[in-house]
């Protein structure tokens, strides 16, 4: 850090993203990617924008907004693209968060959120999981703030049925709650039914798990007309820009070859309970998830000596260097071949008797 920079980032801690290591291949399931590539009329439809590149994209992106209107079934004012979806949940805690208006979120979940606060200066509740690891909806009905909830969580996989989640929405419209749902597709039910009738609601998806562009940056949030235009002051405030005609274009391909998607989440979650029960016969304990990734734990056995065990066989997890979590890994749901090399290794390292 140098000594020029701004003293109110002093102690600002970044977000420490998944490995992303060079030095040789590994099965990589660490980072929730998709391990199908993108769509071809994806590819092919990022590969006819490439020749545009020369003019700048479509701050608005039209057709791609045009497309998943139909798609998702709201309105185009109702939608807003960005550069990830980790871009609008940024933007959530600039427009709906002060030093009057705490953010709240479980001391459990997505890493970037207390990296959000923190970088924009804003106070925060985290509140506790369960001893079960899971959102208790009670906790969050009468707090103040604006309360963000990644549903399924992140990174136990643990989803809140639909009714709960409007329960919160509900319990006070005087503040926003903004509900990620990066994972939804892989088991999830989305409250993307529910922007009609609270206004207070915002959705945020990412096409780079279920729809395989990780690469390519691609997010977008729904909510009432009011709370989009609030998000859109804090965009053309910052880069206007922020979706590149290719990863437009893509998204659009992404979205237009629908029996590609299905068959991949379909092929994602029948590897997710096969390998769900392969842990689970050798003595794990696994979280019930909904979404592309699982969190296991055996009892004995560290969670960050596993990962190391793991990473010398070739083999990428998630171990997170927290007090509730030190026991557990972050699996990615690969491919069929994935899991079994795996499951090999971690057989060979319980074998090792770490």
């Amino acid at each position: 850090m140098s000594k020029f920079i701004s003293k109110k980032l002093n102690g600002l801690s970044a977000y420490v993203p998944g490995e992303q290591p060079q030095d040789k291949t590994y099965v990589k399931l660490n980072t929730n990617e998709c391990p199908f590539p993108p769509s071809p009329y994806a590819q092919r439809m990022a590969r006819q924008a490439a020749g545009g590149l020369n003019l700048y994209c479509d701050p608005e992106c039209t057709v791609l907004a045009s497309v998943a209107a139909e798609y998702f079934g709201v309105k185009k004012q109702n939608m807003i693209f960005t550069n990830g979806s980790d871009e609008v949940l940024n933007f959530a805690f600039i427009a709906f968060c002060d030093k009057d208006t705490p953010a709240v979120f479980p001391d459990v979940t997505y890493g970037f959120y207390p990296v959000f606060a923190r970088l924009n200066g804003v106070p925060y509740k985290e509140i506790p999981l369960t001893d079960a690891l899971e959102v208790s909806v009670k906790d969050y009905l009468a707090v103040k703030g604006t309360v963000f909830l990644a549903n399924p969580n992140a990174p136990t996989g643990v989803a809140l049925p639909l009714s709960a989640v409007e329960e919160i929405v509900k319990a006070d419209p005087t503040r926003v709650v903004v509900v990620d749902e990066a994972y939804v597709d892989f088991g999830g039910e989305s409250a993307l039914a529910l922007i009609p009738k609270y206004d207070n609601l915002l959705v945020t998806r990412t096409f780079s798990k279920s729809r395989s562009l990780a690469g390519g940056r691609l997010g977008v949030g729904f909510a009432s007309e009011a709370i989009i235009e609030d998000l859109k002051r804090i965009q053309y405030s910052t880069n206007p820009y922020n979706v590149n005609s290719m990863t437009a274009a893509a998204g659009v391909g992404a979205l237009l070859d629908d029996e590609y998607f299905k068959k991949n989440v379909g092929t994602i979650v029948e590897n997710r309970r096969r390998l769900t029960a392969e842990l689970k016969s050798i003595g794990f304990d696994v979280l019930p998830s909904s979404a592309n990734f699982i969190f296991a734990a055996k009892a004995g056995v560290s969670g960050e000596a596993l990962y190391l065990s793991l990473k010398q066989k070739g083999v990428l997890v998630r171990y997170f260097d927290k007090p509730r979590l030190k026991n557990y890994v972050r699996i990615t749901v690969g491919t069929a071949e994935e899991i079994d090399t795996l499951v090999a290794a971690v057989k060979a390292t319980l074998e090792e008797k770490l």
